[in-house]
């Protein structure tokens, strides 16, 4: 279970996030609103990159702040298509962030060969990172964020600027992780996640607006059947793209 309680982030005279309080159980959840909303900020608070001014995160009742290290093992995070190392092979890269995750060396190998065969990487696995496609890049961020199995799995826009069948392909991977893991993923592209979001989470302004299920949305606002005229609906001009942009 994550639990986030009154979570506020000011950056001098900005409010990022405004006391914002979640719990999170297995599944996946889509987090969705407009650039600027305070969804990388909040991100980055779960993930324990950034310090909120006020609140707290808890994994299963304690602290992340008390728990360290061993919250760091508990979470993979794929940022979009950051922190990578063109110079890197796709398996150096995997080897070095094992590393940081202080993965045993002796399982290492092993694991790295069961992410790339998941994200179908393993032919490119020696090829310098450099050269990769939008896809592949996509998908070599997300080997690094399953590295050792994860609990929690934060993923930035992990479909942007993909085309069409990447775009399906990164959505069924990411689907096939549920089970007995909490998945949050960022994204603009409307259609991407409502196929396989347990809920949907609308960010705006820093507070979260509304939680709930595809269904119940449509639902709730003008009786829609289609989560993009709902996203529309709710933040209009705000975000100009990807609410159309659809597979």
């Amino acid at each position: 279970m994550l639990t986030l309680e009154k979570i506020t982030k000011k950056y001098k005279d900005k409010t990022a996030l405004r006391e914002v309080s979640l719990e999170l159980d297995c599944g996946i959840y889509g987090l969705l609103g407009p650039n600027g909303a305070g969804k990388s900020t909040l991100m980055n608070i779960i993930t324990g990159n950034i310090r909120p001014n006020g609140g707290t995160v808890c994994w299963d009742g304690e602290d992340i702040c008390a728990l360290g290290e061993r919250f760091r093992c508990l979470i993979g995070y794929a940022p979009q298509q950051q922190g990578l190392y063109n110079s890197f092979s796709g398996r150096r890269f995997l080897s070095y962030m094992a590393a940081l995750k202080g993965m045993d060396r002796k399982e290492v190998r092993e694991e790295i060969e069961r992410v790339l065969a998941y994200v179908n990487m393993r032919e490119a696995a020696d090829r310098a990172i450099g050269g990769y496609s939008g896809g592949m890049k996509q998908r070599i961020l997300i080997a690094q964020a399953i590295l050792g199995d994860p609990k929690l799995i934060v993923l930035d826009e992990p479909t942007a600027g993909l085309d069409p069948k990447e775009r399906v392909r990164v959505r069924e991977q990411i689907k096939a992780l549920a089970g007995d893991k909490i998945i949050l993923v960022s994204t603009h592209v409307v259609s991407d996640i409502a196929p396989i979001a347990k809920e949907i989470l609308l960010i705006r302004e820093g507070s979260i607006i509304d939680r709930d299920t595809v269904e119940n949305l449509c639902r709730k606002y003008g009786d829609s059947k289609d989560l993009e005229e709902v996203y529309m609906h709710i933040f209009g001009e705000e975000e100009s793209y990807g609410a159309s942009d659809s597979v």
